[in-house]
């Protein structure tokens, strides 16, 4: 039983801990004292425990592994167009009217599946596995026509590519494109439609034509102007975080990004530049080592590319070498498209060792910076503005609307 002059005693709060404080007017004994401060100590760390369960219930930022989940760049898709309405057999009748003719609609159209390109979109998380159109209304009496049915829009990112057995049937490169994945199926004829003069009372009528339905197969590839390669840890990642807007995950130990991640440069005239951090390749992905063609796939689209260097590594020509071993692998040509060298971690002390040797070996220019305090971004940006200029001056050369973001 709880004492009476303990239900007397006040309470008060210091520092976001609350204690219980005997009342003035309300004298306890000895050993009430001692019991009160057990029960003091006991409701303080119950309230610290309570305020650590609550601020460890808030939202905690995704890590790389669990992001991978909300990027996906390949999707296999079955769709069904929308099925036709089917015709109506009936005849016109009112009074001193018996033989009004033949007077039944046709069915509405099916829906069609259509895949269109929305900027907003960035992977094909959002897209199901199955889609199926909207049937089309059966046609009715006084050669009324079915309702057919609305279409189907499935909002895809830039860059889709649209396969049928290993045949590509649509690239969705621009904002704005559509293609018609699943046909909707014709609207039944009614008895109307087979009035004829030597068949004054037709009883024949059509049922509406089943959708189409397709199997198709969904394949991103990053749209960007410049394709960011290197190997795992060679700060990729954070040179986009340095360069752009873009945040992909960065830490202090080795990992490598699981999904690409595009980040926009902005120049004066509100020009802009799309630069792709391409995850991490290793040595043999064009064999499918790792997640090598999973990555590869990225880096297709990129007019030209800037390889990322660790020069903080022994030899570090090697990487470069190996690089462009990788991509003319995977893609003949690919890697003889307009690149620049880009040495990264020049803020420590052996990779400044390192660049007259990784200058020599190569042959050309190198930028050397560092993403981690900023030294010499300038030139780096500077570099690709030249890039994107030259690029754009080519595409329009040869009458091609280049891509913009």
């Amino acid at each position: 039983m709880i004492p009476t002059r303990l239900l007397l005693a006040r309470s008060s709060t210091v520092l976001g801990i609350s204690k219980w404080a005997p009342s003035t007017w309300a004298p306890l004994k000895l050993s009430q004292l001692h019991s009160l401060q057990a029960s003091s100590r006991l409701f303080s760390l119950g309230t610290v425990d309570h305020a650590k369960h609550q601020e460890a219930s808030g939202k905690k930022l995704l890590s790389e592994k669990k992001l991978k989940r909300h990027f996906v760049d390949h999707r296999r898709v079955l769709v069904r167009g929308g099925n036709g309405g089917s015709g109506m057999s009936c005849f016109h009748s009112e009074p001193r009217k018996e033989f009004g003719g033949p007077d039944g609609g046709d069915g509405g159209n099916g829906g069609h599946i259509i895949l269109r390109v929305d900027q907003q979109v960035k992977s094909l998380s959002s897209v199901s596995s199955q889609y199926q159109g909207l049937s089309g209304e059966d046609g009715g009496s006084k050669n009324c026509f079915g309702r057919s049915g609305a279409s189907l829009y499935v909002q895809v990112p830039v860059g889709t590519l649209v396969k049928e057995g290993g045949e590509v049937v649509a690239d969705l490169s621009h904002p704005g494109d559509e293609y018609i994945a699943a046909l909707g199926g014709a609207g039944g004829k009614g008895n109307r439609f087979f009035l004829a003069n030597d068949n004054r009372a037709p009883v024949t009528c059509t049922p509406g034509q089943p959708g189409q339905e397709r199997v198709l197969y969904l394949e991103l590839k990053t749209m960007a102007h410049a394709g960011m390669v290197g190997f795992p840890n060679a700060g990729k990642s954070s040179l986009l975080r340095a360069i752009s807007n873009a945040k992909p995950a960065v830490a202090s130990y080795p990992f490598t990004t699981l999904n690409p991640h595009v980040g926009i440069v902005h120049y004066e005239g509100h020009q802009q530049v799309a630069v792709a951090d391409i995850p991490g390749i290793i040595r043999g992905a064009h064999q499918n080592k790792g997640l090598g063609l999973s990555f590869l796939r990225h880096i297709e689209r990129c007019h030209f590319f800037l390889f990322v260097v660790d020069l903080s590594l022994p030899e570090p020509w090697t990487q470069v070498n190996d690089l462009k071993y990788e991509l003319e692998k995977y893609e003949e040509g690919l890697s003889g498209r307009s690149h620049v060298i880009i040495a990264n971690k020049i803020d420590l002390p052996q990779a400044r060792a390192h660049l007259p040797q990784l200058q020599a070996r190569l042959g050309q220019e190198v930028i050397a910076l560092s993403a981690l305090t900023g030294e010499n971004l300038e030139q780096l940006l500077l570099h690709l503005k030249v890039l994107h200029d030259a690029h754009m001056d080519a595409e329009l050369e040869q009458g091609r609307q280049p891509f913009r973001w």
